[in-house]
């Protein structure tokens, strides 16, 4: 069975369920549709919902929400580390005046993206390229009529941004290990 949300649940009230059917089709389509519309990743074919959150996940979310303040403050520190090893040689998140930001990612620009990416994974360290396609490029936006090269500067940046590991646990050892990666990367 497939039910639609109502007026009400669209409007961000939404009740529990399940979907349950026998039709190969229907079932490729609530697929598609739980994961923002993408079957492979950063490839959206339609505008979708990013609903996984149960409530074990919840659960401890509201636990960690009282530290907030304290990951935030650690996740600057380790920016600021990233920051003073690498800034130079790569392109690092700026810093706007009398903003705070609190690095849910920490995300580099370098035109040699790949091949620091490369070898960080030689080197067991995970790094992710954020939204590799531009939104305007992404099928689920085609009916706006944007080609490649209506926005230049966002398919530019898509072609140089990496992001490396940072939540409040990474030691500043990891940080100069992970630095010195990129550093004699750049230095080949």
């Amino acid at each position: 069975m497939l039910q639609f949300l109502s007026k009400q649940e669209s409007r961000g009230i939404r009740r529990r369920g399940i979907i349950t059917t026998n039709d190969p089709a229907i079932y490729e389509k609530v697929k598609l549709l739980r994961n923002h519309g993408s079957a492979v990743v950063y490839q959206h074919e339609f505008i979708g919902f990013n609903s996984r959150l149960d409530e074990i996940q919840a659960a401890i979310l509201r636990i960690k929400l009282k530290h907030i303040d304290t990951y935030n403050d650690k996740r600057r520190e380790i920016a600021r580390l990233y920051t003073s090893m690498i800034c130079g040689a790569v392109e690092c998140p700026a810093e706007i005046p009398d903003i705070t930001h609190v690095y849910h990612q920490y995300t580099i620009k370098s035109h040699r993206r790949d091949e620091i990416k490369r070898s960080l994974k030689e080197n067991s360290v995970s790094s992710v390229v954020y939204y590799p396609v531009p939104i305007h490029l992404q099928p689920a936006f085609k009916y706006l009529g944007h080609k490649k090269g209506d926005f230049p500067e966002s398919e530019a940046v898509a072609e140089k941004v990496l992001s490396l590991p940072i939540y409040p646990e990474l030691e500043p050892e990891k940080v100069r290990f992970i630095s010195g990666i990129i550093l004699d990367t750049l230095k080949r």
